[in-house]
């Protein structure tokens, strides 16, 4: 049969083109063809290893020609090894019927490819730079720049997507856990939600991550990729075996023919041939006693019953597989000729076949064409025709008009004869009116069979006696389709000892009735149960020669059984050879039925036409004999070490996965898993040798660098495991000594490369990629450690050697750390230091070269470099690591603080060399210390503690300096304080609030972790605090007394601003007070308290000292006008001076000039407090005690004069002031309960009374009144 994808033609042109390549190195080693166990030999795994290399070759031209030539050998075995493979590859494939294609798998990923990894790296560095025209806000661009600077450039992801162990997917993952906790941090934003803000950031990604490549084009390119990694083709899967093993098209042309893998009996076939020979050789080796090497004495005989019950389990999987839709029949277990030892005796009546068993049914389609020969009736008259099968119904084709007969109609019938009778009828309508049926006019019987001509054919029909017309023909086509478990028919002669006695032509049908059930009947005509069969098996089929003495038939072959021959014949050579090749597909015998070459001359004149007569499978055999592949399709399965084989096929298959598009970590594709499954099961592949071949693959690649699923790997292992302590995960009960021996072997190899990628676990699982491969190291390495499957390993010993390992991994990641940071350390100089200008001259300069070129402060700079670098490797830990090893959660403990005991001994020593006076290393302190302190484990811990102790003296010395240095400050300043307004007060005070905040500050952004030692510092800062505050209030107000008391006190005096200065110094001390003495305990009074009743006692002294000074210069105008007092010298001298002068001249009215001068010296002093103090509430207590001594002191003068009549100067004075005094002070917002005081209105009724008075005597006061108006007060202003 031809391949139905391509032509005899196409592949003859395939073959003679592509064979010339082929016949070259096959010229010399060519093996003619040979029987299997012949082939077999050569083939065999053993010989390969047979030819090695010298051990010393000589350097002569003979050795060389001599090692060339075992070389050419050397592969040409292995060329025969890989196509001897191939072919049961292909059988695997072709008619699989253990295994599946899983559906259920992991879909992998398309893998980073270097390449790509630099274009992703483009792409984003693109987009930090400005080049793309993605609008990102700049929460965005950092997150992404912090994932270009820590992911994309880190040299574990390069070495990872080196190894083919990342995927788009991952990279994709690794930037949404890195931006999950930035996103959560950020505040929340009313009508946009963080989930929100995610899904904008992820697409926003998604368009760097592309590019300017087609979203379409990709996403095709993923669906295509995802469906051929989820289901092949069987054509798919030959190509990708060809792939793996090396073989060229043509060659799979040759096999494919010739194997017949197109042909589903044959195929069945091979596989019983298989089973058979699978059978006989555990006979073989029950008889023979070569058994391999089990683990106890007792397994071999279980050995064999596990053979037969592998088989009896295949026979099974081949039974369920459909063989008609009608046949019923099913047998468990068949009797076969050579396995009488698996099968009971007591069934062979149960199993034997009876002539119900056997059912055939077959569909006949009948198509009637058209009648000729009908020249008797008249053109009108109407015709039709009916047809039936025997035994069925009747159907009618559409009437037709006698001078046209023509229908094209079709008829379908079911029949379960072999052998059906077709009767077709010709009527046409009576015309007679008495007439009850249609005048027939002819007939034709016909006996079609599955190999009748299915074209139309033109029939004789058998005319009546009433139809003129003898010479009637009926043109119909009859197509009998062939059942599905109806292998073969025809007519043979047959003769047999129980069966067909008499040597005669019967019809005969090959029959299936199962998988193993195949029977020779022969029918007769109209009958659906055959009259005789034979059931086939244990008969073995082969070419005979011509019988003497058998008249009947001219090709010959026979069916032979122990004590039976059955002698069959057919007319012709091909139809012999089809039947000889389906009754040895359906008998299963080993051996194959080589047609004789000189029965081709049988049928034939010439060599020509015997070719064309011979059957395509006999056409592509000898095709494939032609181009040396007969040896490898005729070979013998079960002469063949198909544990090696299979070794072989596993492991080339996992380099091709590897190497393929996929992120695949060491799984095979669900195509790969489904053909080593079926050639396991069907050749006898134990699964403790499958698995320990593929532990120690993926170990090998594991060690060479690949990346590889330890969960694949703690599969394989657990089923190794559980085969060698008794579990039976496969159905076995045995145990080689080899793969005993072998287990111990890979598992400790697999405990080494486990405790080694934990070691490593920052560099194998970069980033927490794989996912979840950490977990499933810790989790394989505790299955590793376990003595057997059922004991459990103490919890301890796993601690132990993980504990081990967190050491180890301590160590390599900070000295990998350490050598990173000299390398940037290096190229910043070359950058940056004269010296290094010539990189040259740089990279010969060795290490301790350099080393005497570092200064203490460049030592601090790198171990603060280095202490970022140590807390961002405890970081990624903590992220991407921690969650595997969450069991382990105290020796991750351990682990940090081991890593940072390393980094503990370079500090110290960069520690050492610094200067006593220098403290540049506090920045250090901080930037280690609120690491630690947030992270719950490390939070005082051992590292922490020491960092503690190390630092506490230096704080302490740092405070002690500073207070020093702020109490010279203070009493420095103020000796030379000029008192110049200095934003809120003097430029001594801003100086001493700024150091102390400064100073508090530092102290604050420390985080001293231990409790007690923090609250010392704070209450030792308060306190210092609380001290030089109030030593600043003192000499403030010291300075106040000083300054007022050298200052006039005549109304010339003037607020100056140093003054005001003064009060602002009080008015900072208050508020700093409130910020640098209070504590959060119940300190908080002994401070803070204590210095705001010192500086309101110091400000009310001042308050006092300045109102004393205004009642002074009060005084002092009161003074003057008191020399006009009633009854002195002076103030009668006065009047009659005054009076006299008058009389000549414009004398200025006495006393207002002096009224004058004070309103302007109250009023420029209200200005300059309420324009330069800053704090209201005094400004406000100031004036109300101003204006109620200076009222006071009026009213006191006043009541001293009690008996006196006021002067007419005094009185114009006095109502001056106390009119301006009144009304300033209102302005200036003193309250109506404190203007109107009693005072005020005893003063005012006085004045009153004194006007009206000094109205009477003199005649006037000149405009001056307690009752002058608003307009009139300000003309007078």
């Amino acid at each position: 049969m031809l391949d139905p994808s391509s032509s005899e033609e196409e592949s003859d042109g395939i073959v003679e083109e592509e064979s010339k390549e082929a016949m070259a190195p096959q010229a010399g080693s060519r093996i003619s063809p040979s029987r299997t166990s012949e082939s077999s030999g050569g083939l065999a795994p053993s010989s390969s290893r047979s030819s090695a290399r010298p051990t010393s070759p000589s350097p002569s031209a003979a050795s060389e020609e001599k090692e060339d030539l075992e070389k050419l050998q050397r592969d040409e075995e292995e060329r025969k090894k890989k196509l001897q493979l191939y072919v049961f590859v292909m059988r695997c494939v072709a008619y699989p019927f253990n295994a599946k294609q899983p559906t259920d798998m992991a879909r992998r990923q398309q893998k980073i490819t270097k390449q790509q990894l630099q274009q992703t790296k483009d792409r984003f560095q693109a987009f930090l730079n400005g080049d793309t025209q993605i609008v990102a806000d700049e929460a965005f661009i950092n997150a992404v720049q912090s994932y270009n600077e820590v992911f994309l450039k880190s040299d574990r992801v390069a070495k990872m997507v080196q190894s083919g162990g990342f995927s788009a997917n991952d990279f994709r993952e690794v930037f949404k856990r890195h931006i999950e906790k930035r996103v959560r941090s950020l505040p929340e934003i009313d009508g946009l939600s963080k989930e929100t803000v995610l899904s904008s950031w992820m697409a926003k990604f998604d368009t760097i991550y592309r590019g300017d490549e087609d979203p379409r084009k990709a996403q095709q390119r993923m669906t295509a990729s995802a469906a051929s990694e989820l289901i092949l083709s069987k054509d798919q899967l030959y190509e990708m075996f060809q792939n793996i093993l090396g073989i060229k098209k043509f060659e799979h042309q040759l096999l494919y023919q010739a194997c017949q893998l197109d042909n589903l009996d044959e195929q069945a076939a091979q596989i019983r041939r298989e089973l058979d020979g699978r059978l006989q050789m555990a006979d073989q080796i029950a008889r023979g006693g070569k058994f391999p090497k089990f683990v106890s004495k007792e397994m071999e005989a279980m050995y064999i019953e596990e053979l037969k019950s592998s088989v009896n389990q295949l026979m099974a999987n081949l039974e369920s597989m459909p063989v008609s839709k009608g046949g019923e029949f099913k047998l468990q277990k068949l009797k076969r000729g050579h396995n009488t030892s698996i099968i009971d005796m007591g069934q062979e009546d149960e199993n034997t076949l009876s002539k119900s068993d056997v059912v055939l049914s077959f569909t006949l389609e009948v198509v009637i064409m058209e009648v000729q020969g009908l020249k008797s009736l008249a053109p009108n008259r109407i015709v039709y025709c009916t047809m039936e099968v025997e035994g069925g119904e009747k159907l009618q084709t559409d009437q037709a008009e006698a001078s046209k007969p023509t229908w094209g109609t079709q008829g379908d019938f079911t029949t379960t004869h072999p052998l059906p009778a077709v009767k077709v009828k010709l009527f046409t309508e009576s015309t007679g009116v008495l007439a009850l049926e249609d005048k027939e006019l002819g007939r034709v019987v016909l006996h079609p069979t599955p190999n009748s001509p299915k074209q139309s054919e033109l029939h004789k029909m058998t005319v009546t006696k009433a139809c003129p017309d003898q010479d009637l023909k009926i043109k119909l086509a009859i197509r009998m389709d062939k059942p599905q478990n109806m292998k073969h028919c025809g007519y043979l002669w047959a003769f047999g000892k129980n069966v067909w006695k008499r040597w005669k032509k019967r019809f005969f049908v090959l029959v299936q009735v199962s998988q193993y059930t195949f029977a020779m009947c022969s029918y007769r005509e109209k009958k659906s149960e055959p009259q005789e069969l034979l059931q086939l098996d244990g008969y073995t089929v082969d070419y005979s020669d011509p019988q003497p003495g058998l008249d009947g038939g001219r090709a010959f072959f026979n069916a032979v059984k122990e004590g039976d021959t059955v002698m069959f014949a057919s007319d012709d050579e091909q139809d012999r050879i089809l039947w000889v090749q389906a009754m040895y597909r359906a008998t299963g015998q080993s051996h194959k039925p080589v047609p004789p070459t000189q029965v081709q001359k049988l049928n034939s004149k010439g060599g020509a036409s015997a070719q064309m007569d011979a059957p395509i499978s006999q056409f592509y055999a000898d095709r494939a004999q032609k181009h040396g592949m007969d040896e490898f399709i005729s070979a013998n399965p079960c002469s063949f070490d198909h544990a090696s084989l299979f070794e072989m096929v596993q492991r080339l298959t996992l380099d091709h996965r590897l190497n393929d598009t996929f992120c695949c970590l060491g799984w095979f594709s669900p195509g790969q898993v489904f053909v080593l499954d079926e050639y396991c099961a069907r050749n006898g592949v134990r699964g403790c040798h499958r698995h320990l071949c593929y532990l120690r693959d993926l170990l090998e690649r594991a060690e060479s660098g690949a990346i590889i699923d330890p969960t694949l790997l703690h599969y394989s292992f657990a089923f190794c495991a559980s085969h060698v302590h008794g579990n039976r995960p496969d159905g076995l009960s045995t145990v080689k000594v080899d793969e005993k021996e072998r287990f111990e072997d890979i598992k400790e190899r697999l405990r080494v490369i486990l405790e080694n990628h934990i070691v490593n676990f920052r560099y194998c699982f970069p980033f927490g990629r794989p996912e979840g491969a950490l977990k499933a190291t810790l989790s394989l390495l505790e299955r590793v450690l376990m003595k057997d499957i059922v004991t459990p390993v103490p919890p301890e010993e796993v601690k132990g050697v993980i504990r081990k390992c967190l050491e180890q991994a301590a160590q390599l990641n900070y000295q990998r750390i350490k050598e990173y940071a000299k390398i940037e350390g290096k190229k910043r100089e070359m950058y940056e230091h004269p010296v290094f200008c010539l990189a040259s001259q740089v990279m010969d300069l060795t290490i301790q070269n350099v080393g005497r070129l570092v200064t203490p402060a460049k030592k601090l700079e790198e171990t603060i470099r280095l202490a970022e670098l140590v807390i961002e490797v405890l970081q990624q830990n903590q992220e991407h690591h921690a969650e595997a090893f969450a069991w382990w959660t105290d020796l991750m403990v351990e682990h940090a603080e081991n890593f940072l005991a390393l980094y503990a001994i370079d500090m110290d020593a960069a520690l050492e060399i610094q200067s006593p006076e220098s403290w540049d290393s506090f920045p250090l302190f901080q930037l280690l210390n609120d690491f630690l302190r947030m992270d719950y484990h490390l939070c005082n811990g051992k590292f922490h503690k020491h960092l503690q102790d190390l630092y506490a003296p230096l704080v302490v010395r740092y405070v002690d300096l500073m207070e020093s240095s702020i109490a010279q400050s203070i009493h420095k300043g103020f000796d030379r304080e000029s008192w110049e307004p200095v934003n809120n007060g003097s430029g001594t005070s801003e100086d001493l609030f700024w150091k102390l905040d400064a100073l508090q500050t530092f102290i604050r952004d420390l985080h001293w972790p231990e409790e007690e030692f923090a609250k010392h510092l704070e209450s030792r800062i308060k306190l210092m605090s609380s001290n030089m505050i109030e030593n600043c209030v003192k000499r403030t107000r010291m300075a106040f007394e000083s300054k007022l008391a050298k200052s006039s006190k005549t109304t010339d005096f003037r607020i100056s601003p140093t003054l005001c200065t003064m009060f602002n110094v009080m008015v900072d001390a208050k508020d700093q007070s409130a910020k640098l003495c209070a504590m959060e305990m119940g300190q908080e009074k002994q401070f803070h308290s204590q210095i705001d009743e010192l500086i309101e006692e110091s400000v009310r002294d001042m308050i006092q000292l300045l109102v004393a000074k205004f009642v002074a210069i009060l005084e002092g105008v009161l003074a003057k006008i008191s020399r006009y007092d009633e009854g002195t010298l002076f103030s009668s001298f006065l009047s009659f001076t005054v009076k006299a002068a008058s009389k000549y001249v414009d004398v200025p009215k006495p006393g207002m000039d002096v009224a004058d001068g004070y309103v302007t010296f109250v009023r420029h002093s209200q200005d300059m407090l309420r324009d330069k103090v800053n704090e209201e509430v005094y400004i406000e207590r100031l004036f109300d005690q101003w204006y109620t001594a200076t009222m006071n002191l009026l009213g006191t003068w006043l009541t001293e004069r009690m008996d006196q009549q006021l002067h007419v100067y005094q009185l114009k004075i006095l109502i001056r002031i106390t009119k301006k005094k009144y009304r300033d002070f209102r302005l200036q917002g003193v309250l109506d309960s404190t203007l109107n005081s009693k005072m005020y209105d005893t003063v005012r009724n006085r004045l009153t009374v004194e006007e009206a008075t000094a109205s009477v005597r003199e005649g006037g006061m000149q405009g001056i009144s307690m009752k002058d108006s608003d307009e009139e007060d300000e003309e007078d202003d």
